[in-house]
């Protein structure tokens, strides 16, 4: 169905809608118009990585997992997959009456906000750091949850519109203060995409304001930008009780009347939380017009038939359970974890082989955790591998298993000091009886995530630092003296600085699948090759101040000192050589040959200097592939680059074709020293002429 026609049957049905009618779905929590045959119907619903909170489904690496895979034809593939498992859900829930809370079809994903400080909490939910690989990726993931048949088979939202990424103890009052330079080059250009390109539904606004306006009610942002300069046509829905944050903590209003008045007059069409029920007396006082209110019913209702909801001959409906939580599913969700998961060090002791080592301790506080593979808005799956599992069944038979909890994943308060000693004492033992040792470390999304997370132990969700917690740290340093081959397993979804043991091996959080995939990496059956979708600092005494969004020192392209691990790093068990590397005015070309001992995958990265003075301080990622071959295999590739590759943003926010000299820097890695070392590829440069 197209857009004018859903638009037209949209008009149809709330003409015959009164005021009230039409102001009560205008709440995420719509309730039924009987005598209109219109049933209720529940908008919140989330997908971020596989469907949430609704029961079982697949559950697939967290975003920013999915991000280190480089690989947006194959996150369209899962995309689609997590589409046909919630109208698996929607079907079998509607047929049954139950119309509650996260079993619609308008899924509040993906998040596309840029990762720009590895502090913030809500991090891994997004597709890392950068603009470039944020948008392709953002595009992918929407497309395939929207599909391409004659009805959307899900509603994709972009979040959170705009500039947002903590802090999340101030999230409701803060005003993030952003220059045009940056707001058009690293804060906007994901969302414009998915307006642009993807054709995304749904938009969903921030929490904080954005130099002085409520991201909810912002004239600039909502009207000028998103409607009347990029064209969007869906609908907008506000953060989850973010509207009543205008009056209650950014103070822009004084009551919830002029708060819901000055969302909708700014083209907030779908309010979470409870603040449009005041939009009937916003009316009866002159700051809301009917008009507002039936345009945004309008907007929602347009939703609703690109869905089919209204269509009993959809071509989703015959979509059941049956297709929820599937082999097949679980097949690729283990693939992702494969693809994800990225190799930071390794001294020679990986891959562990099984006929040398005859004994393994497995230890740490994530090593039998399934938290470790979920991050958050996770669905429930019914097929968790965790990393204790995964090893124990690779070894079965072949190697003896020790496993020691070690320490908790942080230090309560009122534990006991000889519990703690026990924990280690008891890691350590088992560590001296192995010929190796796995170490599982890192956090989960109870210490990194979102404010509301319950239970959350670090400053409502963001990191105080990038460090382990001090049970971890002292449980990895008694291990490491033990003095045998230690694989250090870290599980987070942002950056830590982590640099101990002979190996270090970065999970993100896995999925279902993680603890398979971590077993089959590690004991060599296949070759990792994940890359970072961040950078890893040394300290976070070298960043800015968390509450300054400045891109000053921020991300790889702005930062000026020298990364623990650069963005767009990972190793593997074989080697790659790229030769005939051309430019060809639209794209590269390269040929890559697989000359390692393994079957393996890598990525080509194709990262941009302008000879500019409003350019990035460093090269900027323009182009990207993930290339499979075979050992001793070769394939020619062409790597078309991005449209922005070429151009520059200024002060002012405009951006300009560069009309001068650039290089092209091609390589499996971004051109840092230290990853061009230990990845034995150096970058491949390519001087282009004013005219290219």
């Amino acid at each position: 169905m197209t857009r004018e026609i859903a638009r037209q049957k949209a008009r149809e049905l709330v003409a015959r809608m009164t005021l009230e009618e039409k102001a009560s779905q205008l709440k995420y929590d719509a309730p039924a118009i009987p005598r209109l045959n219109l049933p209720a119907y529940n908008w919140w619903s989330e997908a971020l990585h596989g469907v949430a909170r609704a029961g079982t489904a697949t559950v697939f690496p967290q975003a920013i997992g999915l991000a280190a895979m480089f690989d947006p034809d194959f996150l369209k593939e899962i995309a689609q997959t997590i589409a046909i498992e919630g109208r698996a859900k929607y079907n079998e829930a509607s047929a049954l009456e139950d119309r509650g809370i996260y079993k619609g079809l308008t899924f509040w994903s993906p998040n596309i906000n840029i990762f720009r400080d590895p502090r913030w909490g809500r991090g891994h939910e997004t597709f890392g750091e950068d603009p470039h690989l944020t948008t392709r990726l953002g595009v992918a993931f929407v497309k395939g949850l929207q599909g391409d048949g004659e009805y959307l088979t899900a509603a994709a939202c972009a979040k959170h519109y705009a500039v947002h990424s903590g802090p999340e103890a101030l999230r409701h009052e803060f005003d993030a203060i952003v220059n045009e330079k940056d707001l058009w080059e690293t804060y906007l250009p994901a969302f414009e995409a998915l307006v642009k390109e993807a054709g995304v539904e749904a938009v969903m606004g921030a929490y904080n304001r954005v130099n002085g306006e409520p991201c909810c009610g912002s004239p600039r942002l909502l009207v000028d930008i998103l409607r009347k300069q990029w064209g969007f046509e869906g609908h907008v829905v506000s953060d989850c009780w973010a509207i009543k944050d205008f009056h209650e903590d950014h103070h822009v209003t004084d009551t919830a009347t002029e708060s819901a008045a000055l969302a909708i007059e700014n083209g907030c069409d779908l309010n979470c939380g409870n603040t449009y029920l005041h939009l009937l007396a916003a009316h009866q006082e002159g700051k809301v017009t009917e008009e507002q209110i039936t345009l945004a019913c309008e907007r929602l209702m347009t939703t609703r038939y690109l869905l089919g909801l209204f269509d009993d001959t959809c071509e989703y409906n015959t979509i059941t359970l049956m297709d929820n939580d599937t082999d097949a599913n679980n097949e690729l969700a283990y693939q992702a974890a494969i693809k994800s998961m990225t190799l930071l060090k390794n001294d020679g002791v990986l891959p562990l082989d099984l006929e040398k080592i005859k004994t393994i301790a497995v230890i740490g506080p994530n090593a039998d955790s399934q938290a470790a593979l979920e991050g958050n808005y996770a669905g429930l799956s019914s097929r968790y591998v965790t990393f204790l599992e995964g090893v124990r069944e690779a070894v079965a038979g072949k190697a003896r298993l020790m496993y020691a909890l070690g320490s908790q994943l942080f230090e309560e308060r009122d534990s006991p000091i000889t519990e703690i000693d026990n924990r280690q004492s008891e890691a350590v033992a088992i560590a001296q009886h192995a010929d190796a040792v796995i170490l599982c470390v890192g956090l989960d999304a109870t210490l990194e995530g979102e404010q509301s997370d319950t239970g959350n132990h670090f400053a409502s969700g963001d990191k105080p630092d990038l460090e382990l917690p001090a049970a971890q740290r002292r449980l990895v340093d008694a291990v490491l003296k033990a003095g045998k081959p230690v694989i250090t397993v870290l599980a987070t979804g942002s950056a830590m600085r982590v640099e101990e043991g002979n190996a270090i091996l970065w999970t993100g959080y896995p999925g279902q699948a993680g603890g398979r995939a971590l077993a089959d990496i590690l004991f060599g059956k296949v070759s990792p090759s994940g890359k970072l979708p961040v950078t890893f600092y040394k300290s976070d005494k070298d960043l800015p101040e968390f509450t300054d969004y400045s891109m000053d020192n921020r991300t790889y392209r702005y930062y000026t000192g020298e990364a623990l691990y650069p963005f767009g790093y990972g190793l593997s068990y074989t080697s790659f050589n790229l030769a005939d590397i051309v430019y060809n005015h639209t794209g590269v070309e390269a040929k890559i040959t697989n000359v390692g001992p393994m079957d393996g995958e890598e990525v080509i990265q194709v990262y941009v200097k302008n000879d500019h003075l409003a350019a990035p301080e460093n090269p900027v990622l323009c182009a990207f592939m993930r290339v499979a071959l075979k050992a001793g295999e070769s394939k020619k590739v062409t790597l078309p680059l991005d449209d922005l590759a070429f151009t520059v943003v200024d002060d002012k926010g405009m951006r300009h074709k560069v009309s001068g000299p650039k290089t092209l820097y091609v390589g499996t890695s971004q051109p840092d020293s230290r990853s061009e070392t230990l990845t034995g590829i150096p970058c491949t440069q390519l001087q282009l002429s004013g005219d290219d």
